[in-house]
């Protein structure tokens, strides 16, 4: 069987600065997070998160959250970054209400994966356009951090 290759691109790090509630809908619990701090730091990329990223986060019926996010950046060239997931977080019922309660829990307690794309006009971070990434994500009471992998 063909293994999955990967690379580390960088660490992730998004703060949630307000939330919105806007309840149980047709496709299921639906919050907004406004998504304005923070930054992407690795061997390869430095970025801080500009205002203006949002998480369409949509729960369901079976217990998991699906983010769907949009979030600009600054890379250090100066050009902007558009980063675009959707993914799933799941764990047991106590942990999410912990998560939800934001408070610290171990990072081996809940399942958070990601698919990442990127937009860029960026010369230096041309090579952002052309893959696709994976976040391996944990929750922190004040940042939701992912470390990033380019699928090879």
């Amino acid at each position: 069987m063909p293994e999955l290759k990967s690379a580390y691109i960088g660490e992730l790090r998004i703060a949630v600065t307000a939330t919105y509630m806007l309840g149980d809908g047709p496709l299921g619990r639906r919050r907004i997070d406004l998504l304005s701090q923070g930054q992407f730091e690795g061997p390869r990329i430095k970025a801080k998160i500009l205002p203006g990223g949002v998480d369409l986060l949509l729960g369901g019926s079976d217990g998991a959250v699906r983010p769907d996010v949009r979030l600009p950046l600054e890379l250090d060239d100066g050009h902007p970054l558009l980063i675009s997931y959707r993914g799933v977080r799941h764990a047991p019922a106590e942990i999410m209400a912990r998560i939800a309660a934001r408070e610290r829990v171990p990072p081996e307690s809940h399942y958070l994966r990601t698919a990442l794309t990127f937009e860029t006009a960026s010369p230096k971070y041309h090579w952002l356009n052309r893959i696709v990434g994976v976040g391996v994500g944990r929750r922190e009471p004040e940042f939701a951090i992912y470390d990033v992998f380019e699928v090879l």
